[in-house]
């Protein structure tokens, strides 16, 4: 099997919709995503992740099952440089979240003051448990860190969704902090990353991470990927 998370396209946060670029970017991925065979398509309630999956839906003329819990994982946390509850899990100043060893540990990363204080940890357990309730329905039943193949099959799935949600649901299938994956990793915005199912033991598969962020469907229409979820590369400029 084969899950295929995509970022949406550049947004407007402001109208939770997609710039004129975003909308480019979305037109780009549908010709790349409507040469695919797809079993089934899964999109967040977001406006942005849905307008990104318009294109492609329209092209194959399929539509998609929306899950809230494929919304952005925006839970506001008392971050330690900041006296209001602003920011969010995967919006840490580096020198602060780095100095917490539990942070890099998948089974600790949440045995953190500031992760309790906001309910985080049940945050992630409802999301990573709503994902294994739709492995499970498509042949792939969770078992400890691995799954047990009751099904299975070569499908491709795809996710329209979003950046910090995405890295929630790598680190429950990698085993990872998703600290790790929100602070160390940057997707691009319309990016498609593939993770695929491997059984080397008959009726028991893990996950594999064939793909990160790939942007190719932009760089064929000579289109630059955003800059859109980074920050400055150099303080002064």
């Amino acid at each position: 099997m084969k899950l295929l998370f995509i970022r949406h396209g550049e947004p407007d946060y402001t109208i939770d919709s997609l710039t004129e670029k975003g909308w480019k970017e979305a037109e780009f991925l549908s010709e790349r995503l409507a040469k695919m065979d797809i079993k089934e398509f899964f999109v967040s309630p977001l406006g942005r992740a849905k307008d990104t999956a318009k294109a492609t839906l329209k092209k194959t003329g399929r539509t998609a099952k929306e899950y809230e819990w494929l919304r952005e994982f925006n839970i506001g946390i008392l971050r330690p440089d900041k006296d209001c509850r602003s920011n969010v899990t995967w919006d840490w100043m580096p020198k602060d979240w780095t100095e917490e060893e539990n942070f890099y540990r998948y089974d600790r990363w949440c045995d953190n003051p500031v992760m309790r204080e906001g309910n985080v940890k049940k945050a992630y357990d409802h999301v990573t448990e709503e994902f294994d309730k739709l492995l499970s329905s498509l042949g792939y039943i969770r078992d400890k860190h691995f799954y047990r193949a009751v099904r299975p099959n070569e499908d491709t799935y795809v996710f329209f969704c979003h950046f910090g949600l995405t890295c929630v649901l790598l680190s429950h299938l990698l085993g990872v902090s998703p600290m790790v994956l929100w602070h160390g990793t940057i997707s691009a915005t319309s990016s498609v990353t593939a993770v695929v199912t491997e059984e080397r033991q008959k009726g028991i598969a893990s996950f594999r991470m064939a793909a990160f962020g790939d942007t190719s469907h932009l760089y064929v229409k000579n289109e630059e990927p955003s800059f859109a979820g980074r920050f400055c590369e150099v303080f002064d400029v």
